[in-house]
């Protein structure tokens, strides 16, 4: 599969599932406390995406059995909703999702914290975000690809964190999953040259610990190899003639996370 340029058709129908799923995410966020499974979180999410008049991206993609991903604690991505997954106070809960809308996806993640949580945990999440934002700073038309993924990891690395190698963000459009992959590490080659109309989903996922991993049997859930904390934060991008357009954040929302140095 080629790297895709989307027509100004394309990209109207990316913006209106990236602004779904933003307001999807929304409302998982005030929904998320404790008590709650992670399975009701799952209803809840298809139940909002449906809403829209959108399928769920995730919903049965290569066997991935729920409609959002809800991974907890020392889980990276892919967790599978269970009922009997209660959420803590002190937990982190990363919450991954995609909406179909007239064949278009859109894709975005966030990491929550469950109540009153660690401060060690919310630098991890606050800084898993702004990697994201560091990240798109080079989402520019004339940069390349490794620009992107060389910035995600400097800035990570500041604070000791793991950079996830395993897992990589995406390109997106008709597809979930489209070329090129989106690193977020650098790598030894430029990648490609970023060009208008190219769609991206820029994921960091970054651990308190080791960036190794261990696939747990149920092949879907990622977990850290070391057992620590581990936050992800994800957005779609449409790269235009300027800065980068954030598909999957309502307008006005495009703010970074607090500026960790």
């Amino acid at each position: 599969m080629a790297v895709t340029i989307k027509s100004p058709r394309e990209i109207e129908l990316m913006r209106k599932a990236g602004e779904i799923l933003a307001q999807v995410h929304e409302e998982l966020h005030a929904a998320v406390h404790p008590g709650m499974s992670t399975l009701d979180i799952d209803k809840l999410g298809e139940r909002l995406i449906r809403s829209h008049g959108c399928i769920p991206s995730f919903k049965n993609y290569n066997g991935y059995p729920a409609s959002i991903c809800v991974s907890v604690n020392d889980e990276i991505v892919h967790g599978i909703p269970n009922k009997h997954r209660i959420l803590k106070d002190g937990d982190i809960v990363s919450l991954d999702a995609g909406t179909i809308y007239k064949g278009y996806h859109s894709d975005a993640a966030r990491t929550w914290a469950v109540g009153n949580v660690s401060p060690e945990a919310q630098k991890l999440m606050d800084v898993t975000k702004q990697c994201f934002y560091e990240g798109i700073k080079f989402a520019k038309a004339g940069n390349h690809l490794n620009d992107i993924s060389t910035a995600i990891q400097a800035y990570a690395e500041k604070f000791g964190y793991g950079v996830v190698r395993e897992l990589v963000g995406h390109g997106i459009g008709t597809h979930l999953h489209e070329d090129p992959e989106v690193p977020n590490f650098a790598t030894k080659r430029r990648g490609i040259l970023l060009q208008p109309g190219m769609t991206l989903a820029i994921e960091p996922m970054i651990n308190a610990g080791t960036p190794d991993v261990i696939w747990m049997d149920d092949d879907w859930t990622v977990v850290t190899a070391d057992h620590a904390l581990s936050a992800h934060y994800e957005n779609t991008i449409l790269i235009t003639e300027g800065e980068p357009e954030i598909l999957s954040l309502r307008p006005g929302l495009e703010l970074e996370g607090p500026a960790w140095k």
